[in-house]
């Protein structure tokens, strides 16, 4: 089976992870994410010549600082956002693999999928930055979704989000509160979320990731994930 490619999994990530609305510019895609971080604000465009200030002032009437998705391979955007001053934050990767590769049964009592968040879910992502913003992300996907709660140790030990754009199931805000990390938590719930997914019908299992994340990292290629596509983003200092 050949695992999704970059174009799928950018879709699915923004499928799955969706802006409160977008509008097309001058040949930009123009997000507007209410707060809910760079991948729901950031400007994308497939014409790398595209004017970048109509990009910025359409970013500014949004009361957004101007913000840019570049994927891999988009080398002479780069550099034209580079002569204009704006540098390279966040370089990430999509994992991707077969979801019956990686789905599990979770133990009992380990895991739980759950619609609407509960406290304890959002008091979990609030102590790792993901906040109210970023849930009201969560409750705009249209598709099969679902919250995961993980317990362990006899206490709610972390929450994350799962969501299916057509055959490909990604895993967002992955949150294991401080105290049980180390303790196979993060591995239960992509594992979960698999299971959680195959029971859907997706074929495909995908995540993003910061390439600086090692732990994370480290968890997804044990779990024998691929790396099937790359991202950044480029902004200006304040």
């Amino acid at each position: 089976m050949t695992l999704p490619g970059q174009g799928a999994l950018i879709a699915a990530l923004e499928g799955t992870w969706p802006a409160r609305s977008k509008s097309v510019t001058g040949g930009w895609t123009i997000r507007d994410g209410a707060g809910g971080g760079k991948r729901v604000s950031a400007a994308t465009t497939e014409d790398e010549d595209s004017s970048i200030p109509v990009a910025e002032t359409a970013m500014r009437a949004l009361a957004q600082q101007p913000l840019f998705m570049l994927r891999e391979g988009q080398t002479r955007l780069q550099d034209r956002l580079e002569a204009c001053g704006y540098r390279c934050v966040d370089p990430s990767v999509i994992y991707a693999a077969p979801v019956a590769a990686i789905a599990q049964e979770p133990p009992a009592i380990s895991l739980y999928p759950v619609w609407p968040p509960l406290a304890i879910m959002r008091s979990i992502w609030a102590d790792g930055g993901i906040g109210p913003a970023r849930v009201q992300v969560m409750a705009r996907v249209r598709g099969p979704k679902a919250g995961l709660i993980a317990r362990s140790h006899d206490r709610a030990a972390g929450a994350a989000f799962c969501a299916i754009d057509g055959d490909i199931a990604m895993v967002h805000a992955v949150e294991v509160a401080t105290a049980l990390r180390r303790k196979g938590v993060a591995r239960n719930i992509v594992q979960g979320a698999a299971f959680w997914a195959q029971a859907q019908g997706a074929h495909w299992l995908a995540l993003a990731v910061t390439e600086a994340n090692g732990p994370a990292r480290a968890l997804y290629d044990a779990l024998g994930m691929q790396v099937m596509a790359r991202y950044s983003y480029r902004q200006k200092e304040d």
